[in-house]
């Protein structure tokens, strides 16, 4: 989990670092690139290239543009608003994932699991402000969309799990992006290729970005959720912490409450019981 926040927070920086060189699909095309070939790598390394099969791809589809949609808008409010403010408004997709289940997953809806979910989206409130424009603005709206398309990801991901390996995923998850990427590239007519300035951060956003993921799923495999979430959520102090060592962000109170609720909701949504 520790290197699961690092990855996470890496990118975050190095996002902001490549976002004045490329708009976000360009981003996502060369992120996507290193991630098929890191992938691919990794398989062959570890003698599981023969895991990698063309099945449930329907799911995999489903996953992947959700999750694309949803990291192409997470990028796009990096440039915009605190880092702290752009994990905080993330961290409400769990959130609507608990909404969602039940409809999607068949899932039971709790009388606690909806008080969660209120209290979170009191916590969004709080943290958006949206009766000022200090801080509601294009980019509190781009990461609270983003949380949606996480959201549509997370839940496509708990079928897939269950019917295909790590690898699988992986694989799937990078190669259909970089197609998505290449279908959106030359969306403003043209694109733009690294250059001495924007190569470290892209490969950055790669390896940072593909390692995050895989540090989660494996702490997951290794713990209870109960046990990894709390370290997942200190992904919000940290990004504060870098946020204003590096960019000189102010902490505002408000941020503070607001988080600290869309947390605390988080936390009661993971210890409900599914049936109570």
């Amino acid at each position: 989990m520790c290197g699961a926040i690092a990855g996470f927070t890496t990118m975050a920086v190095a996002g902001r670092a490549a976002a004045p060189y490329h708009d976000t699909f360009e981003i996502m095309l060369w992120r996507s690139v290193i991630g098929v070939a890191l992938v691919i790598l990794g398989a062959t390394v570890t003698g599981r290239l023969g895991q990698i099969r063309a099945r449930n791809l329907a799911l995999h589809g489903a996953r992947n543009l959700s999750h694309f949609i949803g990291q192409n808008l997470w990028l796009a409010a990096l440039p915009l608003i605190p880092l702290a403010q752009v994990f905080a408004l993330e961290f409400s997709s769990p959130l609507i994932v608990a909404l969602a289940a039940p409809f999607v997953l068949g899932e039971v809806l709790t009388a606690r699991r909806i008080g969660a979910a209120s209290l979170g989206f009191v916590g969004v409130v709080i943290v958006a402000q949206p009766w000022t424009g200090a801080t509601f603005n294009i980019g509190t709206l781009l990461a609270l969309a983003a949380a949606f398309g996480f959201a549509g990801s997370a839940l496509a991901t708990k079928g897939l799990t269950k019917r295909a390996p790590l690898v699988e995923i992986l694989f799937w998850l990078t190669l259909m992006q970089l197609v998505f990427a290449l279908l959106c590239v030359f969306w403003d007519g043209q694109t733009r290729l690294p250059t001495l300035h924007s190569l470290a951060p892209l490969a950055l956003i790669g390896v940072a970005g593909l390692g995050a993921h895989l540090c989660l799923t494996r702490a997951l495999s290794l713990a209870p959720a109960s046990v990894v979430a709390p370290f997942d959520f200190a992904r919000l102090p940290v990004s504060a912490l870098v946020g204003t060592l590096i960019y000189g962000e102010a902490v505002a109170l408000t941020l503070v409450a607001g988080g600290a609720l869309i947390l605390y909701a988080n936390w009661i949504n993971i210890k409900s019981k599914p049936n109570r």
